[in-house]
């Protein structure tokens, strides 16, 4: 059996592994959040996407509205025209920086995400594994309890007989009723 950390108290122990579990949900907690805010940026790239091609599809319509005034010579129109088409292809550029911004931060997010799972793993493996000594200790400690009980029975028997003998005898009454105390102490384990 493992007797590492066995100078620990049991409620030492327990406030640990709740520690390490409180660690645990937090870490859950964050990486829900995480996971919220990527579909949010999901969406919002997709609607991004959607208004770029309308944009786009206006754009064509444009040009082709362009290239009839032409044929009717309509200086005018063909200014307004090409106006609204410069208007139209500088907001596809800010369009198409919003998707590569978004399509940066979905990225980020998700390597944040895979950060975090493996953190949540790691945490969730050293409480499991407190729990684990933990309850090695216990059963330890109940061990050491049952083996006291024994030797204050024994020691009951003992001092009865050699109390009466010499001082050897009172010195070793003695001892025995200190394990006798111990052994009280250990039932507390059990």
């Amino acid at each position: 059996m493992r007797t590492a950390g066995l100078g620990k108290t049991s409620e030492q122990w327990r406030k640990e592994v709740q520690e390490e579990k409180n660690k645990a949900d937090r870490w859950e907690t964050r990486f829900q959040e995480v996971q919220t805010q990527n579909e949010t940026l999901k969406k919002s790239l997709s609607e991004n996407q959607k208004e770029k091609g309308e944009l786009e599809n206006r754009v064509s319509e444009l040009e082709e509205s362009l290239h009839r005034h032409r044929n009717r010579n309509s200086v005018m129109e063909l200014k307004a025209s090409l106006s609204r088409i410069e208007e139209m292809k500088r907001r596809i550029e800010e369009l198409e920086a919003a998707l590569r911004s978004c399509e940066m931060r979905i990225e980020h997010m998700r390597s944040n995400e895979d950060r975090q799972t493996e953190q949540l793993h790691y945490f969730q493996n050293q409480v499991r594994d407190r729990d684990q000594i933990m309850g090695e200790a216990v059963l330890q400690i109940r061990e050491v309890a049952d083996h006291l009980q024994t030797l204050a029975v024994q020691a009951d028997v003992l001092s009865v007989k050699y109390e009466l003998e010499s001082s050897r005898g009172q010195e070793l009454a003695s001892l025995l009723r200190r394990i006798r105390i111990l052994s009280f102490r250990a039932k507390s384990y059990m």
